[in-house]
C-alpha cells in the first residue's frame, strides 16, 4: 500500500511538471509569434529564443524524470556540488538571495513582467526558484531535503506577496484605485490638518475609525511627506503588522529564531489572503504577546487590545477577549487530561478583561471627562454612550445583505465560501490529522475552546461579507482567519512542530501542507508586473498580440499627467471665485499640493457611497439643496455614468445605488466641461438652466 502511494506521488509529479512545461512553451510561442516575417510570423531573434526555451524545457523535463525515478546519471558532479555547498556558506547565502530576489525584480520591475503574464510561465519560474533554493538551503549529504523544500516554498511565496504589497509605491498623483487617493486624504486628517486651510475646531467627518486613521496617518507627522512616501508606508502596513504576530508568538513560545522566522512568513502569507486590515492584525499581535505572561501585565494589555480593536472597527470589539481565551485554554498542557484551576482562572480573567476593554471601557471613558455633578444617573450615561446592541443591530441591518455573494459571482469569482475553502482547508486537513493521530492532544474543553469561537467568527464573517459593499474578497473573514492562525500556533508548540518538520506524515498530509504554502502566493504571483511602461505600448501590443491599449493596464505618461494637472488647476482657478470647488474624488491632489484650492470637507466619495448603500435620504437632503443652489462652481469627481446594472456585473448593486443617489442627481444639476479618461477625472459646472430635477431625487421612505 505504501509503495502504491509512492508510485502515485511520482506519477503526479511528472504529470504536473509536464503540464507546466507544455503550458509555458505555448505561452512563449504566443509571445514570439507575430513579431516578424522571417519564419512564419517569427522574427529571427524570437525564433531563436523560442527554440532555446523549448530545448531548455526538454532538458528540464529529462532532469525531473531522472530525479523522480531516482536515477543518478552524474553522481560525481552531484557529490562535488554538495561538498562545495556545505563548505561555502557565505557564497551559498548570497546565491540564495539572488535566486530569491532576481525573478521578482524580473516580473515586477521590467517590461517582461507585462509580456510574460501567463500563469504557466510564472509557475515554471516559481518551480525553478523553489528547487534551486531547496538545494542551496539543504544541509548534509543529500541534494535537498524536506525542511529545505518547505523553507524554499515559504521564502518564495513571501517574496511574491511582499513585492505585491509594495506594488503601488509610486509618485503618480492621481488615484490608483476606486478609493485609494481619497483614503490617503482620510489618513492625513489626524496629523496633517495643517495642509488644509481649515479652522482647528472645524469637524471633518472621515469614513474611517480612529485606529485605522492612526496607523495610516503616521507618515503625516513628517513635514513635507510625499505621496510616494505615504504609499510606501501604506504598503508596509500590509507587511509589518503581520510579521509582528509571528514575532509575538516567538516571544511567547519557541526560541528557535530560524524556525520562527519561517513561521512569521507563513503568518504573513496566510493572513494576507484576506487581506486583513492592519489595526486588527496589531491587536492580534498584542494578544498573542500576552499569552502566558503574568496577569499583572496581561490584564491591562488585553484591555488595551480590546479597546484598540473596537476603536478601529466596532465589529472587532470582542475579538481580543475571545482570542486570549482560546490561547489560554487550548494552549494549556492538561494534567491527566484535565485543565488545572489556574488555567481556567487565567482564561476567564483575561477573556473578561478583553471584553471589558472592547465593550464597556468605550462607554466609561466619556464619563471621565465630565464633572461629577453632571453625571446624575451613571447607568443611563453608560447605556447612552459607546457601542450598544441597538447600534450594532442597526449597523448590520441598515444595508441589504447579498447572500448570493457567498457563492461564485462576478464581484468575487470564487465566492466567499469557495474562496475560504481554498484558503483554509489545507491548514484544517493538517490540523485534523495532527489531532486524529494523537500528535496534538486536546481534551473536550480545549476542543470546545477552539471550535466554538471559530464557528462564531465564521458566522459573523459570512454576514459581513454578504453585506452590500463587501464580498469582493475575504477581508471580512478577518477574525476567523486570525483565529485559525492562533489554532496553528497552539498545535505547533504542542507536538506539531517535530512531526511537520521531520516529514513523518502520509503523502496526502504532505500535499496539504505544501498547498497551505503555495495557495496564498498564487494570486500575488499573477499580479506581479510593472505599470510604468506606457511609452513602450506599441512593443507591448505586438508581444501581447492585442489591438486595444486598454487591455494593458498602464499608468499614463508623465506628459499626460502634467497636462491634466495644469488644466484642472486652470479650471479650479477660474471657477473658485464664483463658488466652492468640491473634490468628491481625488482629494489627495489637495493633500500634496498638486492642486491649490480650499478644502470642502463634506460630500466625500466614500461617505456618499456609504449613505447611498443605506438609502439615507436625510443625509442627501442637504447635498441636493447645495446642488440646486449651485453652491459648487466646480465639482471634481470620477467620470459619472448612469447605466443601471444587475448582479451579473461586478458590484452591480453598489453601482445602482451610486447611480440612483449620486450620478443622476448630480448630472441633472451639473454638466461636464472636461473629462480626462487616462487619469479618470471628470470636471462638472452648474447648468445654466437645470432640468426639473426634483423628479430625479429619490423620495424619502415613509416614516414607520
Amino acid at each position: 500500500m505504501k509503495r502504491s502511494f509512492i508510485n502515485f506521488g511520482k506519477l503526479t509529479a511528472i504529470i504536473v511538471v509536464s503540464w507546466v512545461l507544455v503550458g509555458a512553451c505555448i505561452e512563449f510561442y504566443n509571445v514570439a509569434w507575430g513579431t516578424g516575417k522571417a519564419v512564419g510570423q517569427f522574427s529571427p531573434r524570437w525564433l531563436i529564443l523560442f527554440a532555446l526555451f523549448v530545448l531548455f524545457c526538454a532538458v528540464l523535463f529529462a532532469g525531473v524524470g531522472f530525479a523522480v525515478l531516482r536515477c543518478e546519471p552524474f553522481p560525481s558532479i552531484e557529490k562535488k556540488f554538495i561538498l562545495f555547498r556545505n563548505q561555502s556558506s557565505l557564497a551559498r547565502g548570497a546565491l540564495a538571495l539572488v535566486v530569491l530576489i532576481l525573478p521578482v525584480l524580473f516580473l515586477e520591475r521590467t517590461i517582461w513582467g507585462i509580456v510574460f503574464h501567463g500563469i504557466y510561465f510564472r509557475a515554471l519560474l516559481w518551480m525553478l526558484m523553489a528547487f534551486t533554493l531547496s538545494v542551496l538551503l539543504a544541509k548534509g549529504g543529500g541534494l535537498l531535503n524536506w525542511k529545505s523544500f518547505l523553507a524554499s516554498l515559504v521564502l518564495t511565496s513571501s517574496a511574491f506577496t511582499i513585492a505585491v504589497s509594495l506594488q503601488g509605491v509610486t509618485d503618480y498623483p492621481f488615484s490608483m484605485a476606486w478609493s485609494e487617493g481619497n483614503r490617503i486624504w482620510d489618513y492625513s486628517i489626524l496629523f496633517g490638518r495643517s495642509r488644509y486651510d481649515i479652522a482647528g475646531n472645524q469637524d471633518i467627518y472621515v469614513l474611517l475609525d480612529p485606529g485605522r486613521m492612526l496607523v495610516g496617518g503616521l507618515p503625516f507627522l513628517i513635514p513635507g511627506v510625499t505621496i510616494e512616501a505615504v504609499r510606501f508606508w501604506v504598503g508596509l502596513t500590509w507587511i509589518i503588522p503581520y510579521f509582528l504576530v509571528g514575532l509575538a508568538a516567538y516571544l511567547a513560545a519557541d526560541k528557535n529564531a530560524r524556525i520562527w522566522l519561517l513561521m512569521t512568513l507563513w503568518v504573513f502569507l496566510f493572513l494576507r489572503q484576506g487581506p486583513i486590515h492592519p489595526p486588527l492584525v496589531l491587536a492580534a499581535a498584542l494578544t498573542i504577546f500576552i499569552w502566558r505572561k503574568p496577569l499583572w501585565l496581561a490584564i491591562p494589555l488585553i484591555i488595551y487590545a480590546g479597546n484598540f480593536a473596537q476603536s478601529s472597527r466596532f465589529t472587532w470589539l470582542f475579538a481580543p477577549g475571545i482570542w486570549i481565551g482560546m490561547l489560554e485554554l487550548a494552549g494549556a498542557s492538561p494534567r491527566d487530561g484535565r485543565l488545572d484551576r489556574a488555567h481556567w482562572v487565567r482564561a476567564i480573567a483575561l477573556s473578561t478583561s478583553g471584553i471589558f476593554g472592547g465593550y464597556l471601557l468605550p462607554k466609561l471613558l466619556p464619563l471621565l471627562n465630565r464633572p461629577v455633578e453632571t453625571v446624575i444617573d451613571v447607568s443611563e450615561q453608560i447605556a447612552a454612550s459607546g457601542v450598544n446592541s441597538e447600534f450594532i443591530a442597526d449597523a448590520v441591518t441598515d444595508q441589504p445583505l447579498l447572500w448570493y455573494r457567498l457563492l461564485p459571482n462576478p464581484t468575487y469569482g470564487m465566492g466567499i465560501l469557495l474562496g475560504l475553502v481554498i484558503a483554509v482547508v489545507p491548514v484544517i486537513i493538517v490540523l485534523l490529522w495532527l489531532a486524529a493521530s494523537k500528535k496534538w492532544q486536546l481534551n473536550l474543553w480545549q476542543k470546545l475552546a477552539l471550535v466554538g469561537p471559530l464557528l462564531a467568527f465564521f458566522a459573523v464573517g459570512l454576514v459581513a461579507s454578504a453585506k452590500i459593499g463587501g464580498g469582493g474578497d475575504l477581508h471580512n473573514m478577518d477574525m476567523f482567519l486570525i483565529g485559525m492562525t492562533f489554532t496553528v500556533f497552539i498545535a505547533w508548540i504542542n507536538g506539531g512542530r517535530e512531526t511537520l518538520l521531520n516529514g513523518a506524515m502520509p503523502l496526502w498530509v504532505r500535499l496539504a501542507l505544501i498547498a497551505s504554502l503555495v495557495v496564498p502566493a498564487v494570486i500575488p504571483l499573477r499580479q506581479l508586473r510593472s505599470f510604468d511602461y506606457g511609452d513602450e505600448m506599441s512593443i507591448l501590443m505586438t508581444l501581447r498580440d492585442i489591438t486595444d491599449k486598454r487591455m494593458i493596464d498602464m499608468l499614463p505618461a508623465d506628459s499626460t499627467v502634467e497636462e491634466a494637472l495644469e488644466e484642472i488647476q486652470y479650471f479650479v482657478t477660474i471657477t473658485q471665485e464664483q463658488g466652492d470647488v468640491l473634490f468628491i474624488d481625488q482629494r489627495q491632489l489637495l493633500t500634496f499640493g498638486y492642486i491649490a484650492a480650499p478644502l470642502i470637507p463634506e460630500y466625500e466619495k466614500k461617505v456618499l457611497m456609504n449613505e447611498a448603500l443605506s438609502s439615507n435620504a436625510d443625509y442627501f437632503e442637504s447635498f441636493y439643496k447645495d446642488l440646486a443652489a449651485g453652491r459648487f462652481s466646480l465639482i471634481v469627481t470620477e467620470p459619472l455614468r448612469t447605466p443601471v446594472k444587475d448582479s451579473s456585473y461586478e458590484f452591480g448593486e453598489e453601482n445602482n445605488a451610486w447611480v440612483k443617489w449620486v450620478s443622476i442627481p448630480v448630472l441633472c444639476y451639473y454638466q461636464e466641461i472636461q473629462t480626462y479618461k487616462k487619469v479618470n477625472v471628470m470636471l462638472l459646472v452648474p447648468k445654466p438652466e437645470p432640468d426639473r430635477c426634483s423628479r430625479y431625487i429619490p423620495p424619502k421612505p415613509p416614516t414607520p
